[in-house]
């Protein structure tokens, strides 16, 4: 199965975002993170990312009896590449936009049905800005965004420090006009 068929389900992308910053959690920890998900899909999924590279076991012990595995996402295998989506028809992107969307209202469903969701105390912010960019200014934007995000992504797990569901999207909402007086 493609990187792209393997991550295009809720599920699995949400068990890649439960994993991300180098995190190395059991099963049990995983279905504590989608609470919404039976134990057998969370066991079903975690089982075909192995399968595929894109998990893996980074530790093995015994419990009662019983072999518990607490699994490490390869980063390097959970993405899709540059090239794979260069390929897609412009259709082909509808799909791949609803199942990041289904999933973001998932993880956001999962933080406000906690215990101690408090979305003002956690910065909790969502907006929509329009802005009129030419490609260079564009891509200056995106250069900026990804100067300021890659070197979080290297965070690693620590007291004090939370988890959050960053999910920048951006496309054209209009052509630009033929003439730039209209």
């Amino acid at each position: 199965m493609e990187t792209f068929e393997l991550l295009a389900h809720p599920a699995r992308l949400r068990i890649v975002h439960a994993l991300r910053g180098d995190r190395t959690l059991t099963t049990g920890d995983l279905c504590a993170r989608l609470p919404d998900t039976s134990k057998a899909t969370v066991y079903r999924h975690v089982d075909a990312l192995t399968a595929a590279g894109i998990l893996e076991v980074a530790e093995e012990r015994r419990v009662r009896g019983a072999v518990e595995r607490r699994y490490r996402l390869r980063q390097e295998n959970a993405a899709i590449s540059a090239e794979a989506a260069a390929a897609l028809p412009a259709d082909g992107y509808r799909p791949i936009f609803a199942l990041a969307m289904a999933v973001l209202v998932a993880e956001f469903n999962a933080y406000l049905d906690g215990e101690n969701a408090d979305p003002a105390a956690d910065l909790v912010g969502f907006r929509q800005h329009a802005l009129w960019l030419n490609r260079d200014e564009l891509e200056q934007l995106i250069a900026e965004l990804r100067e300021v995000i890659l070197p979080r992504l290297a965070n690693q797990p620590a007291a004090g420090r939370d988890q959050y569901l960053l999910s920048p999207i951006l496309f054209p909402i209009e052509q630009a006009p033929a003439d730039p007086a209209g």
